[in-house]
Order: C-alpha cells, then sequence, then structure tokens
C-alpha cells in the first residue's frame, strides 16, 4: 500500500515474491529498446501462447482467483475463455496507446472481456474511418467491460495518460487463443 511501485528499480522489483501474480516489465522495440508502459502477466490453458507488439508470452499456469473471476465472467458473456493478459497499471504514468485485439491466434471477431479493479481509468474507442468519433467509458472498480463482434476491426482503443491519478489498476482481459 506505500510502496511507489513506479520508482521502484526494476532489479529490486524483480525480488519481490508476489504470491498470485507473476509480473512481469515487457519491453517494446520503438526506437530502441523500452519498456512497456504498465506491469503485465498471461496466465491460461497449456500451449496459450500470446503474441503482441514483438512479445510472446508463455502462460502461466492458472491460480484459484483467476479461475473463478474466469467462471463468472464466462456466465456472462457466454464464451469459454482459455486465458487472460492481466495489466497492472501502476498509477496514471502508465498507459496504453491506440490499438486493435487483432492478432491472429485471437481469431476472427474475438470476444474479450475485460475486468477492472483499483482506481477509474478512461477506456477510449476511436473509430478507424474518422478519428474524430470517439466513445470514452470510465472503467470503475468491479467494472466488466465484453469487446465482441466486429469491434476490432472498426475501433481502436487506448487507457490513456492521466496525471491526476495516483493510485493503481489492475486490468484483467480474458481471451480465447485459436
Amino acid at each position: 500500500y506505500t510502496t511507489n511501485w513506479k520508482e521502484l528499480d526494476l532489479q529490486e522489483f524483480f525480488k519481490i515474491n508476489f504470491e498470485n501474480i507473476l509480473w512481469k516489465q515487457d519491453f517494446i522495440n520503438l526506437y530502441g529498446k523500452k519498456p512497456l508502459p504498465r506491469l503485465t502477466s498471461w496466465y491460461g490453458d497449456e500451449g496459450k501462447s500470446y503474441s503482441y507488439s514483438g512479445i510472446k508470452s508463455e502462460p502461466n499456469p492458472w491460480n484459484t482467483g483467476l479461475l473463478y473471476l474466469k467462471r463468472e465472467i464466462e456466465k456472462v458473456a457466454e464464451v469459454e475463455f482459455n486465458s487472460v493478459l492481466l495489466n497492472w497499471y501502476r498509477n496514471g504514468e502508465d498507459y496504453m496507446n491506440w490499438h486493435a485485439d487483432d492478432e491472429k491466434e485471437l481469431g476472427q471477431n474475438p470476444t474479450i472481456a475485460s475486468i477492472n479493479f483499483g482506481e477509474t481509468r478512461d477506456f477510449i474507442l476511436r473509430n478507424n474511418h474518422d478519428e474524430n468519433l470517439k466513445i470514452k467509458i470510465p472503467l470503475s472498480h468491479g467494472t466488466l467491460l465484453i469487446m465482441k463482434g466486429e469491434l476490432q476491426h472498426f475501433w481502436k482503443h487506448a487507457v490513456p495518460k492521466r496525471m491526476n491519478i495516483k493510485n493503481s489498476r489492475f486490468n484483467l482481459t480474458y481471451r480465447v487463443i485459436k
């Protein structure tokens, strides 16, 4: 509760023995290697690896909490998920740039269920054909957002920086890897 996670040196961070989630700092090659502006973790069925932005993740084995949430979300989404990407936004400086979840292993029209815990953050959708057409959805603690159908074909989404946010947000995006 009192650690400033954003300022913690990576060597010190990797010494922490997290009990439930195996967090990692990924790096992206964008004009040189730089850290992804959030921490991540990938859980799922054996063999359900996931690649995005040049980052390949092998699944950690499911834990009890993630499986409980998976079963509850599956009742609402009417989909059987086999994996989950966890994102830890340590404060408002952590973010996600514009993108579509259109990786080959997600299939043609993926269903992605996103559950959010902690600080409220804006989730913004932007139309591919009219970049001025945007939809802003504040995702508060306990919010479940389900993206499905052709959404990934026509819209991009982002979680922008919000410098006034000081607390963490945890986002779990349940997916089906084909």
